[in-house]
């Protein structure tokens, strides 16, 4: 289907303002002083060693490590280093792809994925098995199947690996981490797909409960390493925890993960620009933390930000053109709509659950139209009183560009620099690539 979407020059006379009413704009960083952990391979190493499961395998034992599809600066060096330290201690580590629906729902896709991401045999050390394979392992308390990879239930034991942090569509006790990495990452397609549906019906965290104490009963989990990063994406916190432990210790990672939560400086817009959404910089494209809104279903919407409009660019490459999320926007550019591998997206909203994600927003041809019909979509009457905010990515809320208004309420805080402001410049209606 080849849908014709309007010109800059059709939707010209959409309202009567142009980019010469737009308020001045100017560059500005918020400065932070987070804590981080200084050797990240040496804490993974001890990670490994406090877990006390691998004290009970026999030397030549083969370990399933799990490893995701997020963009997580120091997964890659956790990894290798947890596989090296499992090998010293006589064990066979192997990687496995642990990342539900994610690179189309195929074998193949999914050791793309880690690749892209730096995860490959050469950089872990070890093999990577990639297999859809699963078997049903139990039922939950709704009386639905639990599943598991195949490659973890034929391995000695498991290593699980993720980030813990707050999640993209629901709060609760566990959100984002070895749980869930259990629940969905160990449960590939069906997996995913079968505890998405049924938190619909009821509660997100419950079922990630529920079936994490199921997958620990049925499958060889031994444990996990946490990683809590800080607002620069770098860990902050790497621990190791055993199997048991798992879901008590998670809720009170996750209350550390939110200290650390990279956020905007500012929690009033009118309009948001993302100069680029994508598998690579959150599960949803773009974190609905940082926009404020998760638009899924049974959810209640967060106080804070309140942004009125959304407007995403560009698709990142390592996406490989899944757009999931996309919907959480309210302008996207014609390019990004370009980009989109629709099979890939809907595979991976149907997973996930939530078709109004992958709605198509309003497609605009260049910036300079979306801009100019962000003053008739916001509700504000003066064009010059647009508090519009552009960040890098939803990964990066500390450097910005921002309108007049908001630079003045910036420039009144410590820890943010503000440039000085200037008329907005665009060059054939595109913004600058790179004005931080």
């Amino acid at each position: 289907m080849n849908v014709d979407f309007p010109d800059a020059d059709a939707l010209a006379g959409a309202n009567d303002y142009t980019v010469a009413d737009l308020p001045a704009f100017a560059v500005a960083h918020r400065q932070r002083d987070p804590e981080s952990v200084e050797d990240v391979a040496a804490a993974a190493r001890e990670a490994v060693d406090a877990i006390d499961g691998f004290d009970d395998l026999d030397a030549g034992a083969s370990v399933a490590v799990t490893a995701g599809s997020r963009g997580i600066h120091d997964m890659p060096a956790v990894l290798a280093a947890a596989v090296e330290r499992l090998g010293d201690r006589g064990f066979n580590p192997f990687v496995i792809p642990a990342m539900g629906s994610h690179g189309g729902a195929t074998a193949a896709g999914q050791r793309e994925t880690l690749a892209a991401l730096g995860v490959t045999p050469e950089t872990l050390g070890c093999e990577i098995r990639s297999s859809m394979a699963v078997d049903a392992v139990g039922e939950d308390d709704l009386g639905r199947p639990v599943y598991a990879a195949r490659d973890a239930l034929e391995a000695d034991a498991v290593l699980l690996a993720n980030r813990v942090k707050p999640h993209t569509d629901f709060r609760g006790d566990v959100e984002s981490g070895l749980a869930k990495m259990a629940v969905i990452g160990l449960g590939k397609h069906r997996g995913a797909e079968s505890l998405h549906n049924a938190a619909i019906a009821t509660d997100f965290a419950d079922v990630i409960a529920d079936r994490y104490e199921i997958l620990r009963a049925q499958t060889p989990i031994v444990g996990g390493i946490a990683v809590v990063e800080n607002a620069d994406h770098r860990a902050a916190h790497v621990e190791g925890i055993d199997a048991a432990d798992v879901l008590d210790r998670e809720p009170e990672l996750l209350d550390l993960a939110h200290e650390h939560l990279a956020e905007l400086p500012v929690d009033d817009l009118d309009l948001l620009v993302v100069d680029a959404m994508g598998k690579d910089k959150s599960g949803t494209g773009m974190d609905t933390n940082v926009l404020g809104r998760y638009d899924f279903h049974g959810e209640a919407e967060p106080d804070s930000p309140s942004i009125t409009r959304v407007y995403a660019r560009s698709l990142t490459d390592p996406s490989h053109g899944n757009a999931v999320g996309i919907g959480l926007a309210d302008f996207v550019h014609r390019d990004l709509v370009a980009d989109v591998d629709f099979q890939d997206t809907y595979v991976n909203i149907v997973t996930s659950g939530e078709p109004r994600r992958a709605k198509l927003p309003f497609v605009v041809p260049d910036d300079a139209t979306a801009l100019v019909l962000a003053c008739s979509t916001t509700g504000v009457a003066d064009p010059a009183d647009l508090r519009v905010a552009r960040i890098p990515s939803t990964m990066d809320p500390d450097t910005l560009v921002v309108s007049e208004p908001v630079a003045t309420e910036l420039r009144e805080r410590d820890d943010v620099t503000v440039g000085a402001s200037a008329p907005l410049e665009l060059d054939g209606g595109r913004l600058d690539p790179d004005p931080y």
